[in-house]
């Protein structure tokens, strides 16, 4: 009887159960009731956009991806939040390049999954921001008949779509920037007021997250770190004036601040690696929403914040990296330094 060989390879050893399909699977069934919350509240307009901006993603990733890349399921999370954060009256052609731009140059070109060094769905969203300002800021009021459409999802490609301006209104961001005008916490809570598709009801975010938290699928850190840091810059500034500055619970709960928290900023692949780094890139992303929310032009800023800290996520992983064991720290290797120098001078 031959005796088994002896098999050498390298570790982990042990596979745990967790894969990417599974992770991407586990994320897009946590963003079902958010999904279904945006159906409720703008009605079939919210379903189109979703579908169109995941036809988007998934073309591309079709086309030019790797064999069996369409299988992890990461375009079509890309495409679903992509559409979360788009108008619910946005023309679906709009939202179908949002979605193919966001695969094709925000993952595709980077070499694909894993190796992109910004979110795909937030720059499909930059895209948009920047080719189509006047469609991606049209808002359409809330409450009327649920079958209607919130605006002129058929427009052809290149034509300008139909807007009637009575069924359009500012979102309590731009109220707030632009009028002075606030907006009560629960109906921001619970999701009654105009915005994107995934603006609604903070509370079903944060229990998703709260679930993937629990998982290991996210870094708690990560918005934990922006909440916190949006919490306490703001509550400063509505301490010294309440009547210029927002309240901290206003900045926290309008806009895209849950659903960017809570699933774009914790992006495995554009997030931080170590715990420190975690935090340092969510206050960086809550620092810079509450400049550009009270400061800047917009008033929005988590695409633009979580963007600008992905750049700096390469030098955060670095700076942040943890002592191998066994290792000398940094004082003992410059003690070992001078040491050196001072015996090769006698």
């Amino acid at each position: 009887m031959n005796k088994p060989r002896l098999v050498l390879s390298a570790s982990p050893h042990l596979l745990g159960a967790d894969s990417t399909p599974r992770i991407m699977m586990t994320v897009l069934l946590s963003l079902l009731p958010v999904v279904a919350a945006a159906i409720y509240t703008f009605g079939p307009s919210a379903f189109l956009i979703l579908c169109a901006s995941t036809l988007g993603a998934l073309l591309p990733e079709k086309l030019v991806g790797k064999q069996g890349s369409l299988k992890d399921g990461s375009a079509l999370i890309t495409g679903v939040l992509l559409g979360l954060t788009l108008p619910p009256g946005m023309p679906l052609w709009m939202a179908f390049l949002g979605g193919f731009f966001g695969i094709a140059f925000g993952k595709l070109i980077f070499g694909g999954l894993g190796q992109n060094a910004f979110n795909p769905a937030l720059l499909g969203r930059a895209f948009l921001q920047a080719a189509f300002p006047v469609a991606i800021t049209t808002w359409p009021k809330t409450g009327g008949p649920w079958m209607a459409l919130r605006g002129d999802n058929f427009a052809l490609p290149l034509m300008s779509p139909q807007v009637v301006d009575g069924t359009t209104g500012a979102t309590p961001l731009g109220l707030f920037k632009f009028e002075h005008v606030p907006t009560s916490t629960s109906s921001l809570f619970f999701g009654s007021t105009s915005g994107s598709v995934g603006e609604t009801c903070a509370w079903i975010i944060l229990l998703c997250g709260l679930l993937l938290a629990w998982k290991n699928y996210l870094n708690w850190r990560i918005p934990i770190s922006i909440f916190a840091t949006t919490f306490l810059f703001t509550g400063v500034l509505w301490l010294i004036d309440a009547n210029h500055y927002p309240s901290p619970w206003f900045m926290l709960f309008s806009g895209g601040m849950m659903l960017g928290a809570v699933y774009m900023a914790t992006d495995m692949v554009t997030s931080p690696t170590t715990n420190l780094g975690c935090w340092i890139f969510g206050a960086g992303i809550g620092l810079l929403v509450v400049i550009i929310r009270i400061w800047g032009g917009l008033p929005e800023g988590m695409m633009y914040s979580i963007l600008f800290m992905n750049a700096f996520v390469p030098f955060l992983n670095r700076a942040t990296r943890p002592k191998v064991f066994g290792a000398p720290s940094r004082a003992e290797l410059r003690a070992a330094k001078r040491a050196q120098k001072q015996e090769d001078q006698t």
